[in-house]
């Protein structure tokens, strides 16, 4: 799947490069500030690395911690599996299999995921509100038709994190889904559904205990909150570093922030992985006007790209094939 998506990727910088101006690109990337380019790779690394700090954060307890290495890994196998899979929906199993790896409880750390997911979306949400307050009239103005569907993913969103509160604090509702995950097992061996069952309900007890310890810890929800927030607005900035890498000094900082948070929630719409196609033109649509020629809009697209979403996969197959620590570290209270 990586190499497919690959492959797609060199695909889609194909197409929109048939029109461009070789001269305009060259021109483009001889000017270019390397400088700034790396402001935005670093800007990545610390969003990632953010993302560990909210791992640590969640798992550290009086019972047992996670190891920084481990903590770091999470995040960077949630960028491969979000990577190649249709809606993002690989980040998350790839994050488990990662935290019971490194001696998580398979219960524990799946609500520990749940939380972080929650808070992940509800920033995104906030985020967003704002962005659509700074941005939506120059995205109503030169985009009439994606406004209707920047609100559609803000609503999917809104939906998701709902759902997903529902299924944290309301365990009848778990035990009946789980029941209905397992009912083709049921016809099959009734047995076996029995033995699933019983083990599933162990860790789905675990799960709700977990879920309502960590909605009651105000604090660590604080430091989480802060975290995500924080790494967000790192992620958001990419874009800026990128044109003043092009040379657009007098580029609005919150401006160019609003529109990426436009930009991502579109492509969170788009079934392939990656939002391959989707998240390219969204970007040139919305950043065309920043740029002097279509040779700088294809150059900072690609490079955004890289970053954002390259960057990661390439990190996360480093991160879930290198030796791991496998042993959790327990401290007594």
């Amino acid at each position: 799947m990586f190499i497919i998506m690959l492959l797609l990727g060199g695909g889609i910088l194909w197409w929109s490069m048939r029109g461009v101006n070789s001269a305009d690109l060259q021109s483009s990337l001889a000017t270019l500030k390397w400088g700034w380019v790396l402001v935005a790779v670093l800007a990545m690394v610390i969003y990632l690395l953010l993302e560990a700090v909210v791992v640590k954060i969640l798992v550290d307890s009086k019972q047992e911690t996670i190891s920084w290495d481990n903590a770091i890994r999470v995040p960077l196998v949630e960028q491969l599996g979000n990577g190649i899979t249709p809606f993002s929906s690989g980040g998350q199993p790839m994050q488990l299999i990662m935290l019971v790896r490194a001696g998580i409880d398979i219960g524990r750390a799946s609500s520990i995921l749940l939380m972080k997911f929650i808070v992940y979306q509800a920033m995104i949400v906030v985020n967003f509100i704002g962005a659509l307050i700074i941005g939506y009239n120059y995205l109503q103005a030169h985009l009439h038709q994606m406004a209707w569907l920047v609100i559609f993913g803000f609503v999917i969103h809104l939906f998701v994190v709902s759902s997903l509160l529902l299924v944290m604090y309301w365990p009848t509702l778990t035990d009946r889904l789980v029941r209905l995950c397992l009912v083709p097992v049921k016809w099959f061996s009734p047995k076996r559904y029995t033995d699933w069952l019983s083990l599933l309900q162990d860790k789905m007890d675990n799960f709700h205990k977990e879920s309502v310890r960590m909605g009651h810890d105000f604090k660590t929800l604080g430091k989480v909150v802060l975290a995500t927030f924080l790494q967000l607005l790192f992620y958001y900035a990419i874009p800026y570093f990128i044109l003043l890498a092009l040379g657009q000094v007098h580029t609005n900082l919150i401006f160019v922030m609003a529109l990426h948070i436009l930009i991502v929630m579109v492509i969170s719409l788009f079934p392939i992985p990656g939002g391959s196609g989707g998240a390219e033109a969204g970007f040139a649509m919305l950043f065309a006007s920043f740029l002097p020629n279509s040779g700088a809009l294809v150059l900072a697209m690609l490079i955004w790209r890289l970053i954002t979403y390259y960057f990661g996969m390439f990190a996360g197959i480093l991160a879930f094939n290198l030796p791991r620590i496998r042993k959790k570290q327990c401290r007594m209270s």
